[in-house]
């Protein structure tokens, strides 16, 4: 740029060199511009795609936690499994799923999570995900284009802009202005060939004042469009990806005909928002300004955005969903495809009652090395597990184990199991039930509280699983046993399955008061050489011993009489 600089001076002042000269350094420069701008955008490209990747890698190496979008604003404590099941925050399974860079995607993927879907819709989910495990490079693509979009783009207000009614009502002044315009040239063309600028005059002030009482409504126009059509820019990378691709499976199929749902791909109509806005900053040249004032330049413009709005602002919702859905079935496909011992639940939606069968049942947020499988079947005449065991044996794991993968399951995920076959079902939990300072509610209350709930779910359908954990141990061991009676036996009859916990050996007395519906099941320990070991696996029958005082002499209490 200094050569080109030095060589126009030259030739200005000095006439010792010909005017062409300059022309190779500022083109020179011109040129490095535009390719230094390239080189930015595809290093910030490759820095996206290496954190893309290392997520990736931790997920497969367990590394996986604290590095990604934990969803804390899913969080719900009112919702009857999610904070039971871990599904948000730190370490979550949402951290784990998600890949999804909008917030309309991340909103898909949580929502899929906190609502069972049904059969049917369970398995179009599932040839989605399968067919996009294997499809690497469009998950990488459409993953890098999104992060520009959850950088510059209001999912919420972007459709609030498209879909509010128009702010230009009157819309026989487009017409109105057509005919000004077109007398406006007639008289400038007038004034041109006689001199006489009275016309002209005429028109101008006839424009001035049957649009000036619109101004502000023109700059609002305006100056919005401008500002979404830089965000519909950016939502436009991943669009424009999505529409160079056809699919198999129906939802996938589905969803590509939905960006097409206005006759036009989104990226053209897009397009066409930003050369309205390219024709309005025309403006800003000072020469088209005086000529664009009595054509009323900028009053066609904001008609013609308004017009775009009419035709295409419904489908901006559809796009921003769209793109939405497939970030979400692209996190499931991504945790496929990371994770390919882990098979496709079958959803048996011809039985008539409730039944879980699961083979070698993992809890997918625990690391693979310290993992411990076991097997669980519910339904037909056996419908619910008592589990014993003493603290710390792996009781609650296996409730969040078994209430995981029905979440997986019911998402249209893959399962951390060997095998899965489930019936379409509710789910309910309690074992993160807190008190409430503020709202002056005890543990106790919020539990019953919360099992009442389930129990008006399980009144419904399609049944529900319910994980109870250390059932109202807020109580003295009479009311314990007969309200535990109580509530399990009214949740079975109402057609429910489930599993509840609890270290009150008295406790273990209410499988043998509902058998046969139910069965006892228990974790065992051992200690040895002043170490408490678990194995962590279920076995038939109640506990037998507790490890309450083993535990507490092992940190040093001195708990004897």
């Amino acid at each position: 740029m200094f050569a080109g600089l030095a060589a126009v001076v030259v030739a200005a002042f000095r006439e010792a060199l010909p005017w062409a000269w300059a022309i190779a350094p500022v083109g020179a420069f011109v040129w490095l511009v535009r390719r230094h701008d390239r080189v930015i955008v595809l290093r910030d490209r490759a820095a996206r795609a290496g954190v893309f990747y290392q997520r990736g890698l931790g997920r497969i190496d367990d590394l996986w936690a604290g590095g990604g979008e934990p969803g804390d604003r899913f969080a719900d404590p009112a919702h009857p499994y999610a904070a039971d099941l871990d599904l948000f925050g730190r370490g979550s399974l949402f951290e784990l799923l998600s890949i999804a860079r909008t917030r309309i995607g991340e909103e898909q993927l949580a929502g899929w999570l906190k609502a069972p879907a049904t059969a049917g819709v369970i398995r179009e989910r599932q040839a989605a995900v399968t067919e996009l495990s294997s499809r690497l490079d469009l998950r990488e693509e459409v993953a890098l284009a999104g992060a520009e979009v959850r950088a510059g783009v209001e999912g919420d207000a972007l459709m609030t802009w498209a879909e509010q009614p128009p702010v230009l009502r009157h819309t026989w002044m487009r017409g109105a202005a057509g005919v000004l315009t077109a007398a406006a040239i007639a008289a400038t063309v007038i004034w041109a060939l006689t001199g006489a600028a009275a016309a002209l005059l005429g028109v101008v002030l006839l424009e001035l004042a049957l649009f000036m009482s619109q101004r502000l409504q023109m700059h609002r126009v305006l100056h919005a469009a401008g500002g979404w059509s830089r965000d519909l820019g950016i939502l436009a990378h991943v669009l424009d990806r999505l529409e160079q691709e056809s699919f198999a499976s129906g939802q996938l199929a589905a969803l590509r005909l939905r960006l097409d749902a206005a006759g036009v791909a989104p990226a053209t109509a897009i397009r066409r928002l930003h050369r309205l806005v390219e024709m309005h900053d025309w403006q800003h040249n000072m020469i088209f300004a005086v000529i664009a004032m009595p054509l009323l330049w900028d009053v066609h413009i904001a008609f013609a955005m308004e017009a775009w709005r009419r035709r295409y602002g419904a489908q901006v919702r559809v796009w921003l969903q769209s793109v939405g859905e497939f970030e979400a079935l692209s996190s499931l496909a991504t945790y496929r495809f990371e994770h390919p011992a882990d098979p496709f639940p079958e959803i048996d939606d011809t039985a008539t009652d409730a039944r879980l069968a699961g083979a070698s049942l993992g809890h997918p947020l625990l690391p693979s090395a310290r993992m411990v499988s076991n097997d669980v079947q519910l339904g037909g005449e056996m419908r619910l597990l008592v589990v014993s065991g003493s603290n710390m044996s792996g009781k609650s794991t296996l409730l969040r184990t078994v209430g995981i993968n029905a979440v997986l399951a019911l998402a249209g995920a893959p399962v951390r199991a060997t095998s899965l076959r489930l019936t379409p079902l509710l789910i309910g939990a309690t074992l993160r039930i807190q008190d409430s300072l503020q709202e002056g509610r005890s543990r106790f209350y919020a539990e019953i509280t919360r099992i009442r709930e389930l129990a008006d779910l399980a009144a419904g359908r399609p049944p529900l699983l319910f994980l109870l954990d250390e059932l109202f141990h807020g109580t003295n061991s009479h009311d314990r046993l007969v309200g535990a009676s109580g509530v399990l036996r009214t949740l079975l009859d109402r057609g429910a399955i489930g599993l509840v916990t609890t270290h009150d050996l008295a406790l273990t007395a209410v499988a043998e008061q509902l058998a046969p519906r139910a069965v006892n099941v228990h974790f065992d320990d051992q200690f040895e050489s002043g170490e408490l070991l678990f194995d962590y696996r279920m076995k038939p029958g109640p506990v037998t011993r507790s490890n309450a005082i083993a535990l507490m002499r092992a940190v040093g209490l001195n708990v004897d009489p």
